[in-house]
C-alpha cells in the first residue's frame, strides 16, 4: 500500500498548483488499485496468467542449449561448444532460489482470500490456482536445492534495523515434498474436471503432478541409500528409505486415478506412427494427451524460437537453424521392433562397409518414436527431404569433403565440379550443420514462417501429458513388486510406438524402466531429474572418456561424450555399390572432454549472498 500513498502524495503536489479540488478526487489511470483488481474476474485472471507464465523450469523449448548439457544432444552453435569441453558440472549449474516470486504468489493468495466481490466459485478456483503455482515453485526448488525454507505467507521488513525475524531455516527435504503433496490434495476439488483446459490447473493436472512428485520423493528415498554422503544431518538433504513404499503407493494411486478417469487418452490420430508421435507435440486442436501446457500465440505476440534455431539448414526460412543435434547415444537407444537392443552396424564381419541405397534404411525396423523425435539422414521435414551426407568415400578409403553447406568439388575421373557434401552437412566445426548426423524433430513446427525471425512458432510446451503418467504408474508398480501391472502400463505406451510384442512381467526390470523414460520423454526436460533421483548421474556421467556404449539398454552404462553417425556416398564407378551410402561413427571435433557429475551436483549450490544474509541456512553437501 505504500506505493499507492506515495502516488497520492505526488498527485496532491501536482494538483496544488492548479487549485482544483475535484482533481484530487480522480482515480489514477496509470495503475490499478487492489479494490479494482479484486473486484474484476478478468483482471484477476490476467494476474494469475502472469504467474502461470513464470513457473520455473530448467529445460524447455525456450532454452534449447540446456538440452545439449548432458548426452542427449550436441550443441551445433559456436557460442555453446564449451558445453562439450568443460569436464565438471558447476555446483551452481541449476541453482534456483526465487523467494521474490514466492512472495508475489503468497500475496496473490492472501489478497484473493480477502476478496469479497468475486463470485465464490471463481474465488475458490483462483485460490486453488495460486496454491498450485506455489506448489510448482516449491517442487522446482526441492528438485534443485533439496529442503528449502517453507514460506507460506508474505513477509514485510519493518525497517527496525534487525531483519532476524525474517530469517527462516531450511525445512527437511521430506517436509517440502509432503507440503507439496498436501497442497495438491487440498486444492483438487476446487479445480475444474475438464480435460479441454490445457493451460490452467485442473483436477487431471493435480493427479499428474502428484504422481510425479510422489515418484521423485520415493526414488530419492530408495536410491539415496546408494549415496549415503549425499545427505545432511538435519534432513535438509535426504529422505529416509523407510518412506519409499508409501510414496510409491501414492504415486501409483494418483496415476491410476487419472488413467481410469478416461478424461485423457494417448494421442493416436495418424496412421504413420512416427508422424503420430511427432504430431503429438504440435497438435493444439483437441489433443487428448496433453494435460498442462505453456501456450504460445502468434496474435498475442507471445511466440517461441525452437523451430527457428533448430530447423534443418537445407530448408531454413532464415539464416538460423540446426543448433540441437541429437546424439548417437540417444538415437541408438531406440530399440528394434522385436524388443531387442542393438547398436548400429557400419561394417560387416569381414570389415567391409555395409551399403545402403537410402540412408534412412540404416534406421529401419526401430521404435517409431525414433523418427518422431529425431530427423535422421533421409527424413522429410515440411515436405522436403533432408540432405545429410558428409562427403564421398573413395574406394581407397580416402574421403572427399567440403567445408561449407553444399560445397562443390571435382571427383577423380571427372572434369566438372559437383556437390561433395550435403546442404545439411555434417561438417565438423560448422555451426548449424548436423554435426552429429541428426537434427531434432520433437516440437518442430510444420507451419510456414515458423522458422523466420519476426514470426517464429506458436507450438506449445507440454509440461504434463498422459504418456508420462503411464510411465509413472509403471515405475511405481514395479518398485512395489507388481511387475504384471507395470508391464500393462508400459505396454500401453510401447504399443503406440509400434512395439506390438508385449513385454512380459518377467521382462520388466529397472533397466527397462530407465530406458522407456529415456526414449519416450527425450527433449521434454526429464533427463537430469530422473538421473538425479535414481542416483545414476554420477555413475553414467563419471568423467571417463569411454567409447560409445555397446549396451544401450543398460541403465548404468557410462555415456560421457556425444557421438555422431555420419553417412557418406560411396564413389567407385563401375562397382555395384557406387552411389550407395555407408556410415561412420564419429566424435564431433568440439567434443574434447567427458562430462563429470560429482556427488556435490545432486543438490545445487546455495550462494554466499544467501548464506551471509541468513546464517540459519546450511550449505549443501560435498561442495567444499
Amino acid at each position: 500500500m505504500k506505493k499507492y500513498s506515495i502516488l497520492l502524495i505526488m498527485l496532491f503536489a501536482l494538483g496544488w498548483g492548479c487549485n482544483d479540488e475535484a482533481f484530487l478526487d480522480k482515480e489514477p489511470t496509470n495503475i490499478l488499485l487492489d479494490n479494482q483488481i479484486w473486484g474484476d474476474k478478468s483482471l484477476v485472471l490476467s494476474v494469475v496468467a502472469d504467474l502461470y507464465d513464470r513457473i520455473p523450469e530448467y529445460q524447455t523449448i525456450t532454452n534449447w542449449y540446456d538440452f545439449a548439457s548432458f548426452d542427449e544432444a550436441f550443441a551445433s552453435n559456436g557460442g555453446d561448444y564449451w558445453r562439450h569441453k568443460n569436464q565438471d558440472y558447476g555446483y551452481g549449474e541449476w541453482s534456483y532460489w526465487d523467494y521474490g516470486l514466492i512472495r508475489e504468489v503468497n500475496l496473490f493468495i492472501e489478497k484473493c482470500g480477502t476478496a469479497d466481490k468475486l463470485d465464490p466459485a471463481d474465488k475458490a478456483q483462483f485460490l486453488a490456482e495460486g496454491r498450485f503455482i506455489r506448489a510448482s515453485i516449491y517442487f522446482e526448488l526441492v528438485k534443485r536445492m533439496g529442503g528449502v525454507p517453507l514460506i507460506t505467507e508474505s513477509m514485510t521488513y519493518d525497517f527496525s534495523g534487525d531483519p532476524s525475524y525474517l530469517r527462516k531455516p531450511r525445512s527437511k527435504e521430506v517436509e517440502v515434498y509432503d507440503f507439496i503433496i498436501k497442497e495438491l490434495d487440498e486444492i483438487k476439488s476446487a479445480l475444474p474436471k475438464n480435460s479441454a483446459i490445457k493451460s490452467r490447473a485442473t483436477q487431471g493436472l493435480i493427479l499428474a503432478m502428484k504422481s510425479r512428485v510422489c515418484l521423485y520423493a520415493a526414488s530419492i528415498a530408495k536410491y539415496g541409500a546408494t549415496t549415503p554422503t549425499v545427505a545432511l544431518p538435519g534432513g535438509e538433504v535426504g529422505i529416509p528409505a523407510s518412506l519409499a513404499p508409501a510414496y510409491y503407493q501414492k504415486a501409483l494411486a494418483a496415476a491410476e486415478e487419472l488413467i481410469n478417469s478416461g478424461d485423457y487418452s494417448l494421442y493416436k490420430k495418424k496412421e504413420n506412427l512416427s508422424e503420430n508421435f511427432s504430431n503429438l507435440f504440435i497438435d493444439k486442436g483437441n489433443n487428448p494427451e496433453a494435460i498442462f501446457v505453456k501456450d504460445f500465440k502468434l496474435k498475442s505476440g507471445k511466440v517461441q524460437g525452437w523451430t527457428l534455431v533448430n530447423q534443418p539448414w537445407s530448408q531454413a526460412e532464415d539464416l538460423e537453424g540446426g543448433r540441437t543435434n541429437p546424439s548417437l547415444n540417444l538415437v541408438q537407444s531406440f530399440e528394434k521392433l522385436d524388443n531387442t537392443f542393438e547398436t548400429f552396424s557400419t561394417t560387416q564381419a569381414n570389415g567391409d562397409y555395409i551399403y545402403f541405397s537410402n540412408p534412412k534404411d540404416m534406421f529401419a525396423g526401430r521404435d517409431a518414436r525414433l523418427e518422431g523425435t529425431v530427423m535422421v539422414p533421409g527424413s522429410f521435414y515440411k515436405g522436403k527431404q533432408l540432405d545429410i551426407w558428409a562427403g564421398f568415400l573413395l574406394a581407397d578409403g580416402n574421403v572427399i569433403k567440403g567445408d561449407n553447406f553444399g560445397a562443390r568439388g571435382t571427383l577423380p575421373g571427372k572434369s566438372a565440379p559437383e556437390y561433395i557434401v550435403g546442404w545439411d552437412g555434417p561438417i565438423d566445426n560448422l555451426e548449424f550443420s548436423a554435426q552429429s548426423g541428426f537434427y531434432v524433430r520433437k516440437y518442430m513446427d510444420l507451419a510456414v514462417g515458423s522458422g523466420q525471425r519476426g514470426v517464429n512458432s506458436e507450438v506449445w510446451w507440454i509440461r504434463y501429458r498422459l504418456g508420462e503418467v503411464y510411465l509413472n504408474a509403471a515405475e511405481a508398480a514395479f518398485e512395489l513388486g507388481n511387475k504384471a501391472k507395470a508391464a500393462t502400463y508400459m505396454n500401453k505406451v510401447r504399443e503406440r510406438a509400434g512395439l506390438v510384442i508385449p513385454l512380459t512381467e518377467n521382462e520388466i526390470t529397472f533397466d527397462r524402466i530407465v530406458h522407456e523414460r529415456k526414449v519416450e520423454l527425450a527433449f521434454e526436460g526429464h533427463q537430469l531429474w530422473d538421473m538425479k533421483r535414481w542416483r545414476l548421474a554420477h555413475v553414467v556421467w563419471n568423467g571417463q572418456a569411454t567409447e560409445l556404449t555397446t549396451k544401450p539398454g543398460k541403465a548404468d552404462e557410462v555415456s560421457t561424450r556425444v557421438f555422431g553417425l555420419w553417412p557418406y556416398k560411396y564413389y567407385n564407378p563401375g562397382n555395384p555399390n557406387d552411389g550407395k551410402y555407408v556410415f561412420k561413427k564419429v566424435i564431433p571435433a568440439q567434443v574434447t572432454n567427458a562430462h563429470r557429475f560429482r556427488l556435490g551436483n545432486y543438490y545445487s549450490n546455495i550462494n554466499n549472498t544467501i548464506l551471509n544474509n541468513n546464517p540459519l541456512i546450511v550449505r549443501n553437501p560435498n561442495q567444499e
